[in-house]
C-alpha cells in the first residue's frame, strides 16, 4: 500500500462503477419535474410522524409535487421496522402510487427503499419476514423498481446510497425473534436527491448537529478506506474542506440558508461515490457507530464521542493517509499530521456542541464494553479498515474505555 501522501489508497489500478441520481440544490418546488423525468405519475411521500405533522417540512414537498402527489404516509420510525414498510406498501397501493418520495432522516429514506423492494416483490409478509430472519436481508427481484426520490432533512450523508437497513420484532408476527439486516442493489439509488435548505432548517437543532457528525465522518473515512479511489479522494477532500469551516458556524449561529449552504454542499460531496456495487468507503468509525447504536446510543452522538479516539487508535498503528486528511482539514502544515487531524476533528465536534464522552450519553456501562467491542469487531465495515490494521476485541475495548 502507498504511504499517506500518495494520490490514492490503492496501488495503481482501480474500478469506479457509480451511477448516482440527479443532485438538486435549492428548492423542492420542482419535485413534479423530477418525477416526470423519472417517468412516474403519482408519488407517495414517506416520512416520520413529526415531519408529517410539521407544515414547514412537509408542505413544500407536497406543493412541489402538485398533481403528482398521491398522498403522505407519515409512519416511519428510527427502528426502520419491516411491519412499517408493509404499512407504507398498503398506503402506496391504496393511493395508486407508482413512485416514492422519502422525506426526512435516514430512517425515512431507508424505509422508502424497503417499500420499493416490497412493491416489486409482491410477496406475503410472512415470507419476507422469514427471509429477513434467516438471511439478514431481503432479496431485490429482477426488473424495475418504483422510482425513488430522496428529500433529506438531516446531515448524515446517507442520501446517495444503494443500501437500506430494516428490522423486525416478534411483536410484528413476522419473525420468531428480533431480526435486523438490510437490502442492497444499485437500483435502490434514488433517481433524484433534492437538497432544500429551508427543509433542513425545520429539523431540531440537536438532531441536525448530531447527524452532521455522521456525515463529517463519512468524508474522513472515505480517504483512508480500502475502497478509496482518486474520484472519492477528490470529492471527500473538497467536502471536508467545506464542512470543517461550515459546521462550526452552524453550531454557533444555528441553521439558516446561509449557514447551511457550505454544509449541504460538503455533505453532498463527502458521500459521492461511497456507496457502490460491491463496496463502500465506510470503515472503522462507522463500525463503532453501529455497535454503539445497538446499545441505544444515537448514531450521530456515537460518532461524536468515538471519532477522535478511533483516529488516535488508527494512527498509532497505520499511516491512515494522515497527510491527505490533514490537508483536507486545513492543518496540512502541522508538524504532526496525525495529532493535528485528531485535534481538528475534536474542534469540529466541540463547535457543534456535541458530547465528548461516552459516559455523557445514554448507552452502555463500563461492564458492557467487552461485549460491545466484540460486536464492533464483527461489524461488516471493519473489513474496510485501512490495510495493515489488525483490530482485536481488546484493542477496540481500549478505544471504548478511552472514549468513556
Amino acid at each position: 500500500m502507498p504511504e499517506e501522501g500518495s494520490d490514492t489508497a490503492r496501488d495503481g489500478a482501480f474500478r469506479f462503477a457509480y451511477d448516482p441520481g440527479v443532485l438538486r440544490y435549492g428548492s423542492a418546488d420542482d419535485l413534479h419535474g423530477e418525477l416526470d423525468a423519472l417517468g412516474a405519475d403519482r408519488a407517495l411521500v414517506v416520512c416520520g410522524e413529526t415531519v408529517g405533522s410539521t407544515p414547514a417540512a412537509v408542505d413544500p414537498v407536497t406543493d412541489g409535487l402538485g398533481e403528482n402527489l398521491a398522498g403522505v404516509f407519515a409512519g416511519t420510525t428510527p427502528e426502520k421496522r419491516l411491519e412499517t414498510a408493509f404499512e407504507g406498501l398498503d398506503a402506496m397501493r391504496a393511493r395508486d402510487a407508482d413512485a416514492i418520495v422519502g422525506l426526512g432522516g435516514g430512517s425515512s429514506l431507508d424505509l422508502a427503499k424497503v417499500i420499493a423492494v416490497l412493491a416489486a416483490r409482491d410477496a406475503d409478509p410472512e415470507v419476507i419476514g422469514r427471509e429477513l430472519a434467516e438471511t439478514g436481508s431481503i432479496r431485490v427481484p429482477p426488473g424495475s423498481l418504483p422510482p425513488i426520490v430522496a428529500v433529506p432533512t438531516t446531515l448524515a450523508g446517507a442520501d446517495l446510497s444503494i443500501v437500506a437497513g430494516v428490522t423486525a420484532s416478534p411483536s410484528s408476527g413476522l419473525v420468531p425473534e428480533p431480526a435486523s439486516g438490510g437490502v442492497s442493489d444499485p437500483r435502490l439509488m434514488p433517481g433524484a436527491v433534492v437538497y432544500d435548505p429551508t427543509l433542513f432548517a425545520t429539523t431540531p437543532e440537536d438532531v441536525l448537529r448530531a447527524s452532521a457528525m455522521n456525515g463529517f465522518d463519512k468524508g474522513i473515512e472515505t480517504l483512508y478506506a480500502r475502497a478509496a479511489t482518486p474520484v472519492t479522494d477528490a470529492t471527500a477532500t473538497r467536502g471536508l474542506s467545506l464542512l470543517r469551516r461550515g459546521l462550526p458556524t452552524l453550531g454557533s449561529e444555528g441553521a439558516n440558508e446561509t449557514t447551511l449552504r457550505p454544509v449541504l454542499r460538503g455533505t453532498m460531496l463527502v458521500q459521492y461515490g461511497i456507496s457502490r456495487p460491491g463496496e463502500t468507503t465506510l470503515s472503522i468509525i462507522h463500525a463503532f457507530g453501529h455497535g454503539l447504536r445497538r446499545e441505544g446510543v444515537q448514531q450521530g452522538l456515537a460518532h461524536a464521542v468515538v471519532a477522535p479516539a478511533v483516529l488516535s487508535y488508527l494512527f498509532d498503528r497505520v499511516p491512515g493517509r494522515r497527510g491527505l486528511l490533514a490537508a483536507a482539514l486545513g492543518v496540512g502544515d502541522a508538524p504532526d499530521p496525525a495529532e493535528a487531524v485528531v485535534e481538528e476533528v475534536t474542534r469540529v465536534r466541540d463547535a457543534l456542541g456535541l458530547p465528548g464522552r461516552l459516559r455523557d450519553v445514554d448507552g452502555p456501562e463500563p461492564v458492557d464494553l467487552p461485549a460491545v467491542a466484540e460486536r464492533i469487531l464483527g461489524d461488516g465495515f471493519m473489513r474496510n479498515a485501512p490495510a495493515g490494521l489488525d483490530p482485536t476485541a481488546e484493542g477496540i475495548e481500549a478505544v471504548l474505555r478511552d472514549a468513556w
